[in-house]
């Protein structure tokens, strides 16, 4: 198949579906992103410091999960060839995952300080339970991309029509579940969570036809796995990766961009509670602030991006917005201003988050002539282990923080100092990690469109 017969292979329909996987995805995370370190620290009252500590846990085991997934799901097995090489891990993956989700909000009913051991216990097992099913899911799913819409024209259309449908997953996540959830209510927290796995399998249902694998890609990968002399070693292939030097660029530019919005989502809640004073509801308004400006911003940044036909260009202003967009969030201590500034803030997210899967994959692209073989699963499996150490970057944040200014685990109300490090977690810091980002993609990323060209011409020639 030729560059020009392979540009447009999947209906728009398909697209749509397969962006319904990446909705569902968004709702999920959202969710827990907002509410699992600040029910543990607030409504449960266990200590900042064990808090953080499980976060870091659960982090280090997604680490060592995510690529460990990666690279078990990365070759054939007896159900390949009929079903797929991605989607009964999609399946094996999400129902789990959807279903765990609940364990979270349900730790034992015991004192915090003097059982804190036995929640913090809780606490690890069952967001190392639900990221386990997570990696199973997510992995298939994103490995599915660079295999089944090869062509850059293909790449950047799925986006357009696949971004915004990630932000309705996006929407439902940070608007739906501040109006179920009460503050000093823990129970509002499983109430919530049962409602969010019923729409999950909804959003679910209907990303199954785009997660379908195409079975000339199957047949093709069964029949170039067949012809291996033999496989390489889960450290061998993380020896292979590390020395693509463009997919480390993106890995560490990526774990940054994960810090500032894990960051800055996980502080939303203590903003509106401590800093504006307001009702867990106020966080719907706040939350669709920046899904305002990042859906309908980010078919402008595909449609900029088209046009100058160049992803570093594009990705590298995206995040120069958005790190500009960041800042001023720590000095907004009103309502109405901090809407308007969550605009922006959604502006630079939309592009950057738009972009960052036809970037994983002209890096792919790069590592598969590079070596010979399509390894999509090792690589997303790779980036997800980078990228846990957002969460660790988030944990530590809060933990140091809080614990210089202040903040009382538990408490209604808090110190003016403690008010004014929630404000640098919500603003200033999360803005330096996409600085950092931005600096070193600027830098070190090399994948000009001329090479991104030359290297799926070169895939053609391979029939890889």
């Amino acid at each position: 198949m030729s560059q020009n017969e392979m540009k447009i292979s999947h209906s728009k329909w398909n697209m749509f579906s397969y962006g319904w996987g990446k909705a569902l995805n968004e709702f999920f995370a959202m969710a827990f992103g907002a509410f699992g370190f600040f029910f543990y620290e607030t409504e449960i009252g266990l200590d900042v410091w064990l808090t953080s500590t499980g976060y870091i846990i659960f982090a280090i085991w997604n680490a060592i999960n995510d690529p460990l997934a990666g690279y078990l799901t990365n070759r054939p097995f007896r159900f390949t060839k009929k079903w797929g090489r991605r989607f009964p891990w999609i399946l094996i993956g999400g129902i789990p995952w959807m279903l765990s989700y609940i364990l979270i909000f349900t730790p034992p009913n015991v004192n915090p300080q003097s059982q804190g051991l036995l929640i913090f216990s809780w606490l690890v097992i069952s967001t190392c339970l639900f990221d386990t099913f997570n990696s199973v899911w997510w992995i298939g799913f994103s490995s599915l991309f660079p295999d089944k819409f090869r062509s850059v024209e293909e790449r950047r259309t799925v986006q357009a029509i696949a971004t915004p449908t990630g932000i309705i997953g996006i929407t439902l996540g940070a608007l739906l579940p501040p109006l179920l959830v009460e503050y000093g209510n823990p129970t509002s927290y499983i109430i919530q969570g049962g409602i969010m796995i019923i729409l999950g399998f909804i959003i679910f249902a209907a990303s199954i036809p785009g997660c379908r694998d195409d079975q000339i890609t199957v047949d093709r990968y069964l029949e170039s796995y067949a012809e291996r002399p033999e496989r390489v070693s889960f450290i061998g292939m993380l020896k292979l990766s590390l020395k693509q030097k463009t997919f480390m660029v993106f890995i560490i530019v990526y774990t940054f961009y994960r810090a500032l919005a894990v960051t800055l989502q996980a502080s939303i809640p203590y903003e509106v509670r401590y800093v504006l004073g307001m009702p867990a509801s106020a966080q719907t308004i706040l939350s669709a602030g920046f899904l305002i400006g990042a859906l309908v911003s980010s078919p402008l940044w595909i449609k900029y991006t088209h046009r100058i036909n160049d992803n570093k260009k594009a990705i590298l202003l995206a995040g120069i917005v958005l790190t500009i967009a960041t800042f001023p969030l720590t000095f907004i201590n009103n309502y109405t201003v901090l809407f308007f500034g969550m605009i922006g803030f959604g502006v630079g997210l939309g592009g950057f988050w738009a972009l960052l899967a036809p970037i994983l994959a002209d890096v792919i692209d790069e590592s598969v002539v590079n070596t010979g073989k399509r390894e999509e699963g090792i690589y997303t499996g790779f980036q997800a282990f980078f990228g846990r150490f957002a969460i660790i970057m988030q944990a530590v944040t809060f933990a140091i923080v809080h614990s210089v200014t202040g903040f009382e685990e538990g408490a209604s109300t808090q110190t003016a100092d403690a008010i004014w490090g929630i404000q640098l977690h919500f603003g200033l810091i999360p803005a330096i990690f996409m600085l950092i980002a931005i600096l070193i993609f600027w830098k070190w990323y090399g994948l000009t469109p001329e090479k991104v060209a030359y290297n799926q011409k070169k895939i053609e020639e391979m029939g890889l």
